[in-house]
């Protein structure tokens, strides 16, 4: 039987070349030979944030995105500084950068949405992104923003349900808020809905600094408060080794949105997963990337929680937590 060598050697040149595309790099950084470059703006500093970046650059990786190879990534750290934002993003807006990525909650995305009409935005981690004005809705972004946000009105209720069997006899719980992040506005009015839920009156308590935690903690104990809710701000998380041992020598089981107090030795958190967030943010910049507008990508909203417990903060408050609680947890610091 006769081979035809010629054919052959047509159809494995056919089968090469296929592969080679597909193990090339993305469409548009292919078609047009350019290093697509990447803002990315963030309230915290790069060492408090690392696990989450990790995550964004491995969603990346997972598309054929590479930092140094086919994209340049811009990073800009407020390091907790919110009036650094301009600054920041305008810089960001000067270099030309084809997409910015605003992560840390909302601060961060509306200083981005203020310095550009033009360069697309993806934002991470944001509260309510149509109560702050982001965008008109989640289905239709509109405009230039769009992106994933951590909101779910329910939280706060979550939060202080579980307080409340933790502390059967709970009445009152203090908030600590930032009046500066229009986020944290919107989470104490959840908060205050959950609390008139459960008959809990609630100490509404502003802090814009870590100058004001000693005198916020004086208030709590003037009121009595039974218990503490954290909300999200970058003030709470940079210091949230103080706020656990603030909290543990005031005696106040304590709750917030974010695994790292608990990690850090308060006794325990309820909240969206930010890595699963940042991960699939990556996602959006891919398309973006590849020519999709962001007013034809809805915000996403957050599909994953967490619920963290730490037993050794939880003992050394002398509180014993039902097992019904634990069973829930999905993490268990002893």
């Amino acid at each position: 039987m006769r081979h035809d060598g010629g054919g052959n050697r047509k159809l494995l040149g056919g089968v090469l070349c296929a592969l080679l595309l597909a193990l090339s790099f993305p469409v548009e950084a292919q078609q047009t030979g350019k290093v697509a470059r990447i803002g990315y703006l963030a309230v915290n500093s790069p060492s408090l944030d690392k696990q989450l970046i990790e995550a964004f650059q491995q969603g990346l990786r997972g598309l054929g995105w590479v930092d140094g190879q086919n994209i340049t990534i811009e990073y800009r750290f407020a390091e907790g500084k919110l009036d650094q934002l301009h600054a920041l993003v305008t810089d960001l807006v000067a270099l030309k950068v084809d997409v910015i990525v605003s992560a840390g909650g909302t601060p961060p995305a509306l200083a981005a949405k203020n310095a550009t009409a033009t360069i697309p935005i993806v934002f991470i981690s944001t509260s309510d992104p149509v109560a702050s004005g982001l965008v008109s809705g989640l289905a239709r972004p509109g405009g230039n923003v769009t992106g994933f946000s951590n909101y779910y009105a329910e939280l706060s209720g979550k939060g202080l349900e579980l307080l409340k069997e933790i502390v059967p006899k709970m009445s009152r719980v203090a908030s600590l808020w930032n009046p500066a992040n229009p986020a944290n506005k919107i989470s104490l009015k959840d908060t205050e809905v959950a609390a008139l839920a459960l008959r809990v009156q609630l100490q509404s308590l502003e802090v814009r600094g870590a100058q004001d935690f000693e005198a916020a903690f004086s208030q709590m104990r003037r009121a009595r408060a039974d218990a503490l809710i954290i909300q999200a701000d970058p003030i709470f998380r940079g210091e949230r080794a103080r706020l656990a041992e603030l909290a543990l020598k005031n005696r106040l089981p304590t709750v917030v949105p974010q695994s790292t107090f608990v990690e850090a030795g308060g006794l325990m958190s309820y909240g969206t997963n930010n890595l699963d967030l940042y991960r699939r943010a990556a996602t959006y910049v891919d398309r973006i990337l590849k020519g999709t507008k962001p007013a034809d990508l809805p915000v996403q909203q957050p599909t994953k929680f967490e619920f963290v417990i730490n037993l050794k903060t939880a003992k050394a408050l002398n509180l014993t937590i039902p097992q019904s609680v634990l069973f829930r947890a999905d993490k268990v610091i002893k």
